[in-house]
């Protein structure tokens, strides 16, 4: 029976590049995997010449250069920035929420005016450690302006 220095169960994300990175170390691995194929959710299939996400779209995000620049070894990625904004009466919000979304709804322009504008709406409420966020007054105007909103994502 062949012996090796590393089973890995997954052939995901995380499997295929430990069993990459150990053989580039003069290890051997054996990987399994209940699929046929290596990569996970991230797997794409060609398709008249095209990319397809077999299980839906993924969106990798990194801001260090050293891990963009090792992934981009293996394949081709997209620049992409994930900008989702609500419609909502006619009016657009950003999401997540941003200083826009802060000036929108108090006027403000500075983090430290938006922070000021939270700090205010909590002692207000004599809140002293929330443990949910979503019950800070902050929360409740932008949860009656996006319940039932349509949102769209650009990039």
């Amino acid at each position: 029976m062949k012996k090796y220095d590393y089973l890995i169960v997954g052939a995901g994300l995380f499997g295929a590049v430990f069993a990459h990175e150990a053989t580039k170390k003069g290890k051997t691995c054996l990987v399994i995997d209940k699929r046929d194929h290596i990569g996970g959710n991230i797997y794409t299939e060609e398709v008249e010449g095209i990319q397809v996400h077999k299980y839906g779209a993924h969106i990798f995000h990194t801001s260090k250069k050293e891990i963009w620049d090792y992934v981009n070894q293996f394949t081709e990625f997209n620049h992409f920035v994930n900008s989702p904004i609500a419609v909502y009466k006619d009016e657009l919000y950003n999401l997540p929420f941003n200083m826009n979304t802060f000036h929108q709804l108090w006027g403000v322009r500075t983090p430290a005016e938006a922070k000021a504008k939270i700090q205010e709406q909590i002692s207000r409420m004599h809140i002293t450690h929330p443990k949910n966020y979503s019950k800070l007054p902050i929360y409740w105007p932008l949860y009656g302006k996006f319940s039932g909103c349509i949102c769209f994502f650009f990039s």
